[in-house]
């Protein structure tokens, strides 16, 4: 059988590419290295932020804003809850790049939001223990997605609509046919395709040698803390977080799931290689550093040790994402790396690379900011 797209990759963002292009009627083929869900990649771990004011970039709050009814819908779809919402913090100094950033995105786009000082986020919120001379952004829309419910929920709905996905099946090798279309070669054999979407995290560089220096992998470190005051850390009164102080930029979430609340640094130790050569077992060297960070600003939090578990980010050289097709091969859609902050995109991120790799492949988002040929990259 000759599929009319082949989905390489059934993480975050390819199960729900794949469900998307299975709504439009496409023959789908969806391959994935692992389990469906698994602890490899970069989309488990329970949680994952999502938020509007985006510092990174105003312009991600309209692809927000369409990653909320699309999540909405997938949760109608799939009867899941699946996008919890608690409110959001963005906080730093106040000349700094996180909270300007926030505040210039929340202002641009006419968010609801409010500017509060640390002592007006501490009473509000008295799990937190802010520096003094922070100011913080609360967005009230802010939550969490339920990251590997949501991958479930995406490839089950495109399974009900005719979507073939095959777990545990490396994909070893493709190549440009000279009819148009791909051959994909697998452990387990061979398929053709009219288009090919590959979005395959951490493994980007070893499928499409192009990215190999713009995809970088990159270990990360997440702790799971029972609370000493559970109460103060439950999602009706804990809002997720980004923080930026002098240890680094961090980020968190409230009590979900496991019996902890959940935290990291952004790009915790550094730690850079290929997806297969870096560690995955935490230490106590990542569990001290993140402690540390929950005895100084959440001290209420700073509780037994519920868990700690490895991901991986890929990052490109301006941290923003890759969403493209591959030069010179039209029929090749590219999606990631997502540089540690793609999560809460996926469900608009599965419809645009499902405009990408069907009709004439234009897509009414506003991605120029992610293609390949943008400044930073073509540097």
């Amino acid at each position: 059988m000759r599929y009319d797209v082949i989905v390489v990759g059934i993480g975050g963002m390819g199960s729900a590419a794949a469900w998307q292009l299975a709504r439009r009627g496409q023959r789908v083929l969806g391959l994935e290295r692992y389990d469906i869900p698994h602890a490899m990649g970069s989309s488990h771990g329970i949680s994952r932020i999502i938020r509007l004011p985006y510092y990174e970039d105003p312009a991600y709050v309209p692809l927000l804003r369409r990653a909320y009814e699309l999540w909405r819908e997938i949760e109608d779809a799939s009867g899941e809850e699946l996008l919890i919402t608690t409110g959001s913090i963005d906080a730093g100094p106040e000349d700094g790049g996180l909270f300007q950033g926030a505040l210039a995105s929340a202002l641009q786009h006419e968010l609801p939001h409010e500017v509060l000082t640390a002592a007006q986020v501490g009473e509000r919120f008295p799990a937190y223990r802010l520096p003094a001379g922070t100011r913080a952004v609360f967005q009230p829309q802010g939550g969490l997605i339920a990251s590997e419910r949501a991958i479930v929920a995406h490839v089950r709905a495109a399974q009900a609509l005719g979507a073939e996905i095959r777990a545990r099946e490396a994909v070893r090798a493709w190549r440009a046919m000279p009819s148009g279309g791909v051959e994909v070669e697998t452990e387990q054999g061979r398929y053709e395709a009219e288009r090919l979407i590959l979005a395959a995290g951490p493994w980007m560089g070893q499928l499409v040698p192009e990215l190999s220096r713009l995809a970088v992998p990159e270990r990360q470190v997440l702790a799971w803390l029972q609370p000493l005051r559970p109460e103060l850390f439950d999602r009706s009164r804990f809002p997720v977080f980004n923080l930026d102080v002098p240890e680094g930029r961090f980020y968190g979430f409230p009590i979900y799931e496991v019996p902890g609340f959940k935290f990291g640094r952004y790009h915790h130790l550094e730690e850079q290689g290929a997806p297969e050569a870096l560690r995955r077992e935490p230490d106590a060297r990542d569990e001290a550093l993140l402690r540390d960070f929950a005895g100084r600003y959440f001290p209420e939090g700073n509780g037994p040790t519920m868990a700690l578990r490895s991901c991986l980010f890929t990052n490109t050289p301006d941290e923003h994402f890759i969403l493209d097709r591959l030069p010179g091969h039209a029929q090749v859609v590219l999606a990631s790396p997502c540089s540690g902050h793609g999560y809460k995109f996926c469900s608009v991120v599965g419809e645009i690379l499902a405009d990408l790799a069907t009709g004439d492949g234009r897509t009414r988002h506003a991605i120029d900011f992610l293609r390949l040929d943008r400044q930073p990259l073509a540097a």
